[in-house]
C-alpha cells in the first residue's frame, strides 16, 4: 500500500484517480451526487492559478487506486488554511485507507505551514445538521474534526412557471427602483469585473460561517480572470445578473453555471448584496431575473442545484419562494493542526 501524488497531466493515472473519486462521491447519494465530471476535474487539477495550488493523491493497493484525495492551499489570503477531502472507493471502505490518506493530507498541510484544515462531507436530508450518527461525519469527528456549519442542497425544477416569476419580480420591483438589473452570459464585462470580483471574494465570509475560522478572500482581478479562463477550458458558462447602483457600482450579483459535460443541469454559485444596499429586495430581484435569463437562453436546462447554510434565513427564504426544495445535507468540519 503506497500513497503517491498524481500528475494531472498523466491521463491514465488521472483517469484512475477520477474513477475512484466519482464512485466515492456517488456512493449512497443517488441523483443528489454533485461530483465534477472527468474533463472538468482534469482541467481544474492541471490549472496553475494565482489564487491557490492544488495537489491530488492516490492510495494504491495491488495496482488499484482504492482511495484518493485532494488538497487545496490558498495563496492570496487565508495563509493558515488548507482545504482537503478524501474519497474511498465503496468496495474498499472500512479498511483504514481513508484515515491513512487523511493523515497524509494533514501532514502535507502542516508542512506547508497551515494550521487549520477544513473538509466537508454529505449526508441525507433526514440526518442531523451535524451529521452525527452518519458514518462519514463520524469518520471525521473520530479524527479530531469539529463540526463548523451545516449546508443544505436544494433543487429547483425548470422551467419555473412564468406567473410565479412575474409575481416575485413585481413584489420586489417597488423596492429597487433606483437600481438597474443587467444579465449576461460568459466572462464578466470589463466595466464590472473589479466590483464583481470583490463581491465573489466577499461571499465566503459575508454568508454564515458558523464555527469555521475564515478570513476574507482577496479580490484580485487578474486571479478572477484566470479562473474565468479555467472555466472556459472546463466547458463551463457563467449566467449572471447584477444589480447596478445609481453611481454605476455593483450593489449585488448572482450567478448560475452550466457545463457542456453535464447536460440539463445548472449550479447556483454565488449570490450577494452589499451590506449598504440591503433592504431593497435585490437578492430576490437578481435571482428571479437570472432564472428568466437562463430559461430564455438555455431551455434545455431542467434543474438548478444550490447549497446554502441552513442558518442563512434570508437566502433560504428567497429560495423557498422560488420553489427550491431540500434534498440533502453537507457538513463542513474543521481541525487545528500542529507543526510537524
Amino acid at each position: 500500500m503506497t500513497i503517491t501524488e498524481i500528475d494531472p497531466f498523466d491521463d491514465a493515472a488521472f483517469d484512475a484517480w477520477h474513477a475512484t473519486y466519482a464512485a466515492a462521491e456517488q456512493h449512497g447519494r443517488g441523483e443528489w451526487s454533485s461530483d465534477w465530471l472527468l474533463e472538468e476535474s482534469r482541467a481544474a487539477k492541471q490549472a496553475r492559478l494565482p489564487s491557490h495550488e492544488v495537489h491530488v493523491f492516490a492510495l494504491v493497493e495491488a495496482g488499484e487506486a482504492v482511495a484518493v484525495a485532494e488538497l487545496e492551499l490558498p495563496l492570496l489570503d487565508n495563509p493558515e488554511l488548507a482545504w482537503g477531502k478524501v474519497h474511498t472507493h465503496p468496495r474498499h471502505r472500512r479498511r483504514g485507507h481513508g484515515g491513512a490518506l487523511l493523515a497524509h493530507l494533514e501532514e502535507r498541510a502542516a508542512r506547508a505551514g497551515r494550521t487549520r484544515f477544513v473538509t466537508e462531507t454529505a449526508y441525507p436530508w433526514d440526518a442531523p445538521a451535524d451529521g452525527a450518527g452518519h458514518p462519514d461525519a463520524d469518520f471525521l469527528t473520530r479524527r479530531g474534526f469539529v463540526f463548523g456549519i451545516g449546508d443544505v442542497q436544494r433543487v429547483l425544477d425548470l422551467p419555473v412557471p412564468g406567473d410565479l416569476l412575474a409575481s416575485l419580480a413585481a413584489s420586489a420591483a417597488p423596492h429597487h427602483t433606483a437600481y438597474a438589473l443587467r444579465s449576461f452570459a460568459g466572462p464578466v464585462p470589463e466595466e464590472h469585473v473589479a466590483d464583481y470580483a470583490a463581491l465573489c471574494a466577499a461571499v465566503s465570509t459575508e454568508a454564515p460561517t458558523g464555527g469555521l475560522d475564515l478570513e476574507p478572500e482577496t479580490a484580485d482581478v487578474a486571479a478572477f480572470r484566470a479562473v474565468e479562463e479555467l472555466q472556459a477550458r472546463q466547458g463551463r458558462t457563467r449566467h449572471a445578473t447584477v444589480a447596478v447602483a445609481p453611481d454605476g457600482s455593483l450593489a449585488g450579483y448572482t450567478d448560475l453555471v452550466t457545463s457542456e459535460h453535464d447536460p440539463g443541469r445548472a449550479y447556483q454559485w454565488g449570490t450577494l448584496v452589499r451590506r449598504e444596499h440591503r433592504g431593497h429586495r435585490l437578492g430576490l430581484a437578481v435571482k428571479v431575473a437570472n432564472i428568466l435569463h437562463l430559461q430564455a437562453r438555455r431551455p434545455d436546462i431542467n434543474v438548478v442545484r444550490t447549497w446554502n447554510a441552513e442558518t442563512n434565513a434570508p437566502m433560504v427564504g428567497v429560495n423557498r419562494a422560488m420553489g427550491f426544495r431540500a434534498v440533502d445535507r453537507l457538513g463542513e468540519f474543521q481541525k487545528m493542526l500542529t507543526a510537524p
